[in-house]
């Protein structure tokens, strides 16, 4: 399946600065977090680390591309509930009726939004580390029959 880059949106999730500790001082690198998709049921999430923030961004984006997955989408919402756990982030998702609009917050909320849902209730539990917010709310989507 041949993917057209031009039809994908990206959205950064996380920008982080890790340090090592070296004779010298410090040395900083860059972690980013993207979550790219086409608001028609196709989603994926790209991580990368680089010594500046643009190039940690684009190797992010290059491995998102690596990593979509197709989701169903049942109008403008899921077709059932659904739960994730993942690592110590547990998420919670349920259908909404049409109007209702895309309810859910921190790292949930690009995934959703880039896979193309417009009314969803969601609810995240326990750890709200972005990377593995994402990681459970992909898997969710992944397990969605409908």
């Amino acid at each position: 399946m041949e993917i057209n880059r031009d039809e994908f949106e990206e959205s950064i999730v996380n920008i982080g600065r890790v340090t090592k500790v070296v004779k010298g001082g410090r040395r900083f690198r860059f972690t980013a977090l993207v979550v790219v998709g086409n608001k028609n049921g196709q989603v994926g999430y790209g991580y990368g680390k680089a010594k500046e923030v643009p190039d940690a961004i684009k190797k992010a984006v290059d491995n998102a591309f690596k990593n979509i997955s197709t989701v169903s989408i049942k109008g403008t919402t899921i077709a059932h509930d659904i739960e994730e756990k993942f690592n110590g982030s547990r998420i919670i998702m349920r259908p909404a009726s049409e109007g209702t609009g895309l309810i859910a917050g921190g790292a949930m909320r690009p995934v959703l939004e880039l896979a193309g849902f417009q009314d969803i209730l969601t609810k995240s539990i326990g750890s709200n580390n972005p990377g593995t917010v994402v990681r459970a709310t992909i898997n969710a989507l992944d397990r969605l029959k409908g």
